[in-house]
């Protein structure tokens, strides 16, 4: 790290036993593939067995006041607390079920200063419609560290509402609130498995998921996770159901 070229962030969470230290040690690895500039990557998490050695440990918060208990994905709204980590500067989250597929450095040169979000998706009658909110998808978001303070003091501010599902439907939906301006990135940029990768049924019963040209950042929101998808998945309806994607496990590997 230097003046003329400060190192980046890059930022994960890890709690429970979903994900183990291998989804984390995957993500650094992908990160560091897929990023040419100096960057530092941190893992805030209660469990830090088994991480990689290079990996920066932030622990993890105690609870601000979330009464349906802790941890939770709440915890996301606490990371842009001023202060947090010790983080300063643009800082990259990234979900650890996603697979990093292309050069990531252009997420931190569009709009910078700004917030980053990726636009959630809908299903493709209620897009059609112009019926998409103007919500977030949480898995992949960028902010400036240290200049982030107002997300948080509106989350205590507002924790009620936060929890309240049904004026919040996901701590996304209040994250893209608390956040107040946000850019979409391009969609080419950040896609789902399921929306953009898995063909529609009945074809998804006989056609292999493809990757989504231009894609940087493959999501992986609910199931399968990308080791699932490697395998394929069966889902509990028919047209959930996926078949096996080896091309996946190019780029999700150490």
């Amino acid at each position: 790290m230097n003046a003329q070229n400060p190192a980046v962030n890059v930022l994960c969470l890890k709690w429970g036993t979903r994900y183990d230290a291998n989804y984390v040690n995957i993500l650094f690895h992908s990160v560091r593939r897929h990023l040419s500039r100096p960057f530092n990557f941190y893992c805030c998490t209660e469990n830090a067995d088994g991480l990689d050695a290079e990996i920066r440990i932030i622990p993890f918060p105690e609870n601000p006041g979330v009464k349906r208990g802790w941890p939770d994905i709440l915890v996301k709204l606490m990371v842009l607390q001023d202060g947090f980590g010790g983080l300063a500067g643009p800082t990259l989250f990234l979900d650890l079920d996603i697979v990093i597929m292309d050069d990531i450095g252009p997420l931190f040169d569009y709009k910078p200063g700004e917030y980053c979000i990726i636009h959630n998706w809908v299903n493709w009658r209620k897009q059609l419609l112009g019926r998409r909110p103007a919500v977030g998808n949480s898995s992949v978001f960028r902010f400036d560290a240290g200049r982030s303070n107002h997300v948080y003091e509106t989350f205590l501010r507002e924790m009620d509402q936060a929890e309240d599902t049904r004026i919040y439907n996901t701590e996304q939906a209040f994250l893209t609130h608390a956040m107040g301006n946000v850019n979409w990135w391009p969609d080419e940029w950040v896609r789902s498995y399921k929306w953009n990768c898995r063909p529609a049924f009945p074809l998804n019963l006989l056609v292999p998921p493809k990757a989504s040209p231009g894609c940087r950042i493959l999501v992986f929101h609910g199931r399968p996770d990308p080791d699932e998808a490697i395998r394929g998945y069966k889902g509990r309806k028919l047209h959930h159901h996926m078949r096996a994607a080896p091309w996946l496990a190019d780029h999700w590997k150490l």
